[in-house]
């Protein structure tokens, strides 16, 4: 695509702000009617008309019954439309209840504890991308060489732009998906996971793909283009490790060339994480008409095979940030923090965002030495806005802030321990839905401390925290100020021209001995120093 530039990191703000949005609409219908079932699976058939811009397919939903209903929602926009559903062959009723949702009815309440599956077919022009850097939808665009290519970007906007699903992050489907794409053979097509088999016939392929893994549905992704593959096994921590990288014809030289840096990568990811969470699925980039995304087992990788974004470091302005390319390694680390430990509301996402945008951090270090990673993290906190709490929201600054406070805990348990906390947990919540609650009390059992005053202040507020001080006779009081009552986040800080130290300030004044000189804090910490007028 040739219209990528950095507007997309800004539709990542707009496109979070949408989803937070479109989801509390979706689920308005009636809790009633998406509460009572338990999302299995989706058997997904899907042929888009590249020319006329449409595509149709079936998806058959698994599902079980936590207790009896007649009654099931679906979330699928206008103007796409669903066609017809179908149970064991019965057709069944459905009616469209609003521009996003449709409710199935059954004949009589289903069975609590049983499994039903229903076939629902569904056809329209869903939304187009009208500039894929900025906006969500189907994009239909072409390569080079005016062959078509195209895929979707739908986090923000949600997957029932196209599929009739279950929205939201809460419920994903416990047992995967598969998905079945027919298009001309000129052409191929990939999706997520694991390429189950090729049927050609009549001018015609079809790929169908499989996920055994739980997925978020904004992931579930077709790719349709000239695409070629190769494959280069990784010994990871967990075994061997399958890894596919699909790319325009034209470009597969480039490609070699420029994705040896997945090695260092996931060395880094899994000594900081645990094993890659989708052994089972793959690893996979695929050259997309979008700049990136985070696409399970098959992310999206649109940054033209050069270091930053673009060819830019415009996110810290350190220098490091060219070092690497920030597509391949911020989306694939969304592997580990959004897709395998997924936020149960969109209200918690920094969870996704703070994490990983704290990953880079990590890359960084682990590749070019803490210095380097350090540089990088600060380089970043230029862009935090503050200009509202990060819980609950969809402000930038779960990206930024999220990674700062991260930082400075760091700091406070040393790396040993915060490793610790980051791989265990990709072992407590392996493939599961979390809350910010859950991620601290995991933290709180590894190192024994209640930081939660850390998680109130940076999370909570838009506040700065002052570190307030007096000096006088050899004597230095200190104090937190604007800051959350109770606030003890320990600092590091040198005095004057002394080596640096630990203070361990509370909202009271302590004091102390310490020779005279201005207090400055480790640049480590987001913080400000004032003395006392």
């Amino acid at each position: 695509m040739s219209r990528l530039s950095i507007k997309f990191l800004f539709a990542l703000i707009i496109c979070g702000a949408t989803a937070q949005a479109k989801t509390k609409s979706l689920n308005a219908d009636s809790a009633d009617h998406r509460s009572w079932w338990d999302l299995r699976h989706y058997r997904i058939s899907l042929t888009p008309n590249l020319e006329a811009k449409t595509i149709k397919g079936v998806n058959q939903v698994r599902f079980k019954a936590l207790k009896a209903n007649k009654i099931l929602q679906l979330d699928l926009q206008q103007p796409m439309r669903i066609t017809g559903v179908s149970m064991e062959a019965k057709p069944l009723p459905f009616a469209r209840t609003s521009d996003e949702t449709y409710q199935i009815i059954f004949a009589k309440a289903l069975t609590t504890g049983k499994a039903y599956t229903i076939s629902v077919n569904f056809e329209g022009k869903p939304k187009e991308a009208d500039d894929p850097t900025i906006d969500n939808g189907w994009v239909w665009t072409k390569d080079k060489q005016g062959r078509p290519w195209v895929s979707i970007f739908c986090e923000g906007i949600g997957a029932s732009v196209w599929l009739p699903c279950k929205e939201g992050l809460k419920d994903e489907p416990d047992e995967g998906t598969s998905m079945a794409i027919t298009v001309p053979d000129t052409l191929v097509a990939v999706a997520n996971g694991r390429l189950k088999g090729k049927v050609s016939q009549n001018g015609l392929s079809t790929y169908t793909w499989a996920v055994t893994a739980p997925i978020n549905s904004y992931n579930i992704i077709p790719y349709i283009g000239k695409y070629v593959t190769w494959h280069v096994p990784y010994a990871g921590e967990a075994g061997k490790l399958d890894r596919d990288y699909w790319v325009l014809d034209y470009n597969q030289a480039k490609g070699k060339r420029h994705f040896m840096q997945v090695d260092t990568m996931l060395k880094a990811f899994e000594y900081w994480l645990g094993p890659y969470p989708f052994y089972a699925d793959s690893y996979k980039l695929v050259e997309s008409p979008i700049p990136g995304m985070e696409h399970q087992s098959a992310v999206a990788y649109g940054n033209g095979f050069q270091n930053g974004y673009q060819g830019k470091d415009f996110i810290s302005r350190s220098g490091w940030g060219l070092k690497w390319d920030f597509m391949m390694v911020h989306e694939s680390g969304h592997e580990w923090f959004g897709n395998s430990i997924t936020a149960s509301t969109y209200g918690d996402t920094w969870i996704h965002e703070g994490f990983t945008k704290y990953l880079e951090t990590l890359y960084t270090d682990y590749a070019f030495g803490t210095k380097a990673g350090n540089e990088y993290a600060i380089g970043t906190w230029k862009r935090i806005k503050n200009d509202q709490p990060i819980l609950g929201t969809n402000t930038s600054d779960k990206y930024y802030k999220g990674s700062a406070m991260l930082h400075m805990i760091r700091q406070i348990v040393g790396d040993t321990t915060f490793r610790q906390w980051l791989r265990g947990l990709g072992k407590q919540y392996y493939h599961q839905t979390v809350n910010t609650a859950q991620v601290f009390g995991l933290l709180k059992r590894y190192t024994d401390r209640d930081l939660s005053k850390i998680f109130d202040q940076y999370l909570r507020t838009t506040q700065i925290p002052i570190l307030s001080y007096t000096h006088k006779d050899g004597q230095l009081r200190y104090r937190w100020i604007n800051c959350v009552p109770g606030f003890n986040m320990p600092v590091r800080v040198s005095i004057g021209d002394a080596p640096q130290q630990w203070l361990k300030p509370t909202t009271e004044w302590t004091t102390i001995s310490a020779p005279s000189g201005v207090v400055k804090a480790d640049t480590n910490f987001l913080i400000n120093v004032a003395p006392t007028p």
